[in-house]
């Protein structure tokens, strides 16, 4: 009987201390409702008395392509608009960026000053937690265009949108005196190179001119000393041609002296003379047309070697000395040559220099600054924000009533447990007699 009822209780144990622990709860909601309330004034303090802290931001996308059309076609140097979006982006990340702007502008970042911080640290802990640059996810497909943005969060009293623009703009003037300065670079390295290839053509005509020259000339001397060997040797033949006439007349005179022949005469007027002379008879037998040279008579064969003997020149005598002086003579003057050496200009027979001076002109005239005036579109420039990101008063207020609930309850649980302990704690020091308890817990 005792050991059914000592379970009963037991059973029910888990109901009755759920209903007590609600029960006291209940009783000490004032303490809780008073922790909350204190808690929700502290957090409320805290978010009216906190720096409010702002956020500006300034985005920026890819230029149209005229922008970049007339410096892409002069060769010289191609733009491409993501790339140079992306170098922007890259110069806005940049510490050295922020850094140089923030020395150049310190007017801006005044309100940032703390006592016992130097500029450095000031800076340091600045581009650390308030710069954070923007800029499309790769992991989604979703974005329509590329673009880049600057976000500054600053605390009330900075300027964060004159910030973000000077910035950007500082940015953005960087990159395009990088780009001119590289643009320069490559026109100075155009530029030499177009020198160095008119100054080498200059050159190389000049060689070719001189080569040319000298070939002709070679060419010439090589032709009148052919044509002077061929004069000479057709003189020495005109010459023993001369001797062997001499020698041949010489010859017909003995043999005309011989035959008493002085004037011109035939082998049949010599048959004539001979009958009428004496009744010999000579008779010529004539195998050949042509008739002896001494039935010229010595007359006509001696004045011929006279006249032979007396020749100063032979050159009359052959057609072809007249041909070989006339080349002779012409080869005097080379007139493709004195052209070659009377050129007034010789940059105008040069193929190439034309076209190499229209673009050495071209580069000259160039002004890469004048063609860089849009880098970028500004999409969104920073504008003053109509309210603070943080604190987040409502947030706060909030969380100071949750945090309330939470260590309202607490402590009601700590005091109702102290509160339950005390009896146990008197029971223990004032025992009763076994059958004292087992009939009192009879009666519960």
């Amino acid at each position: 009987m005792n050991a059914r009822v000592s379970h009963g209780p037991e059973s029910n144990s888990d109901e009755i201390d759920l209903f007590a622990l609600i029960n006291s709860l209940w009783l000490q909601r004032w303490l809780i409702a008073g922790v909350m309330a204190l808690l929700a004034i502290a957090a409320g303090t805290y978010a009216l008395l906190a720096t409010p802290y702002y956020q500006a931001q300034s985005v920026l996308k890819p230029t149209s392509l005229k922008s970049f059309d007339q410096l892409n076609l002069t060769g010289v140097y191609k733009v491409d608009r993501d790339q140079v979006l992306n170098r922007i982006g890259i110069s806005l990340e940049s510490y050295s960026t922020r850094y140089d702007f923030f020395q150049k502008h310190p007017e801006l970042f005044q309100a940032l000053e703390q006592p016992g911080v130097a500029v450095v640290q000031a800076f340091e802990r600045l581009n650390k937690s308030a710069f954070t640059i923007l800029k499309p996810d790769v992991k989604k497909a979703d974005s329509l265009s590329s673009y880049v943005g600057l976000s500054f969060v600053y605390p009330e009293g900075v300027d964060g949108p004159a910030v973000v623009n000077g910035l950007v703009a500082y940015a953005v003037e960087q990159e395009r005196a990088r780009i001119a300065a590289e643009v320069s670079t490559l026109v100075t390295n155009r530029l030499n190179k177009l020198q160095s290839q008119i100054a080498a053509a200059r050159i190389g005509y000049e060689a070719d001119k001189q080569s040319k020259i000298a070939k002709l000339l070679e060419a010439d001397s090589v032709k009148r000393a052919n044509l002077m060997d061929e004069l000479a040797g057709l003189r020495q033949q005109l010459k023993l041609r001369r001797q062997n006439r001499i020698m041949q007349l010489t010859e017909a005179i003995m043999i005309a002296e011989q035959l008493n022949i002085h004037k011109p005469a035939t082998p049949s007027s010599m048959r004539d003379l001979g009958e009428q002379a004496s009744n010999n008879l000579i008779r010529t037998e004539v195998t050949n047309q042509q008739i002896p040279l001494y039935f010229m008579g010595t007359e006509a064969l001696g004045a011929e070697r006279k006249a032979l003997r007396a020749r100063a020149s032979d050159d009359f005598t052959d057609a072809k000395v007249g041909e070989l002086e006339k080349q002779l003579r012409i080869l005097r003057n080379n007139r493709e040559v004195e052209a070659l050496r009377h050129r007034g200009n010789d940059d105008l027979f040069l193929s190439k220099l034309a076209k190499w001076e229209e673009e050495t002109s071209y580069l000259q005239e160039l002004k890469p600054e004048l063609l860089l005036l849009d880098l970028v579109d500004i999409d969104q420039p920073a504008v003053s924000p109509l309210s603070p990101i943080k604190p987040k008063k409502l947030l706060i207020v909030v969380l100071g009533l949750v945090l309330g609930l939470m260590l309202g309850v607490f402590i009601a649980l700590v005091r109702s447990m102290m509160t339950r302990l005390k009896p146990i704690s008197l029971t223990m020091l004032n025992p009763l007699p076994v059958e004292h308890a087992g009939h009192k817990l009879v009666q519960q």
